[in-house]
């Protein structure tokens, strides 16, 4: 095929995709059933894996359910139980490869191939970069993205066999646009993006349609992970509204969920705008939250 047929096919997509989605906007979405499917959620004792392990309970998911605290991976499988899921917990450091590689080979022999793989699990150090200790910076990216890479690789070559799947990777905002005392954790948050959508395309490239990836990126939320979060603009999200939108991206195979939609437009902004612009606007934002500032040191 010469370059001008090229081109001219480009075009044509483009327009039918634009086309197509305009389209889109008046005919309601398919969602598709997770009904019966093995879901496997990192980080499933508190926040948003505890939440959205709740709602693949509400759908007849059955679950697999890990967490590093023992009680609250319990407390999680017996709200799940109660709304009728069959729920296995397993006690994990997500930050150890060998703990995940071994967890995992006991699921797939004694529970079977997860279809759905919900990398949740996730750990923060708000501090300026000098006072960002060593460890804090290699357990934000053994958990933050390590964990991501291993436990996909788990699971994924039985995706790929049935071309059949689904691979979630919980990011943050953080993971597109950068904030000051977060550089360690900004820093993991963008490796888990470029790893949601390098593993796309090459999903993509191999021909397995069947194997679908959603990445969430939402701005602050009520979770105790960050201590007093403020924004002079928008507000900070509740976990139940991230679940909700999480949810919806899964069940209609969307590639990209911001929280709040808007924050798509912040990213362009970020391209277009003049940098002195850009500074101004970050000021006008006001993001504020507690970090530890002044204190160097890397024991």
């Amino acid at each position: 095929m010469n370059l001008f047929v090229e081109i001219l096919l480009f075009v044509v997509t483009l327009i039918y995709s634009y086309l197509e989605a305009f389209v889109k906007l008046f005919i309601p979405v398919k969602r598709k059933s997770v009904s019966g499917e093995l879901v496997l959620i990192t980080g499933a004792g508190h926040g948003v894996g505890r939440v959205t392990a709740l709602e693949f309970a509400k759908r007849q998911s059955r679950l697999v359910l890990w967490d590093i605290s023992k009680h609250n991976v319990e407390e999680t499988a017996a709200e799940c139980k109660r709304l009728g899921a069959t729920v296995q917990a397993f006690v994990v450091d997500c930050s150890k490869r060998e703990e995940i590689y071994s967890a995992a080979e006991k699921v797939k022999q004694e529970i079977g191939d997860v279809s759905i793989l919900v990398n949740n699990a996730g750990v923060i150090t708000a501090a300026d970069f000098l006072s960002t200790q060593d460890h804090q910076i290699e357990r934000m990216f053994e958990v933050n993205i390590l964990a991501h890479m291993w436990t996909t690789k788990a699971f994924l070559p039985t995706m790929i066999k049935n071309n059949h799947g689904h691979i979630v990777t919980v990011a943050s905002a953080a993971g597109h646009l950068v904030t000051s005392f977060m550089v360690a954790y900004c820093s993991s948050k963008f490796a888990a993006v470029g790893l949601h959508k390098a593993l796309t395309e090459e999903l993509s490239t191999l021909g397995k349609d069947g194997i679908k990836t959603t990445c969430l990126s939402p701005v602050f939320i009520n979770t105790g992970f960050v201590k007093n979060p403020s924004t002079r603009l928008g507000k900070i999200l509740e976990i139940e509204e991230v679940v909700e939108a999480l949810m919806e991206g899964i069940l209609t195979n969307k590639k990209m969920v911001f929280v709040p939609p808007h924050l798509n437009i912040a990213l362009l902004s970020e391209m277009l705008l003049p940098e002195r612009a850009l500074a101004v606007l970050k000021k006008l934002t006001n993001a504020k939250f507690d970090a530890v500032i002044g204190q160097r040191s890397t024991k």
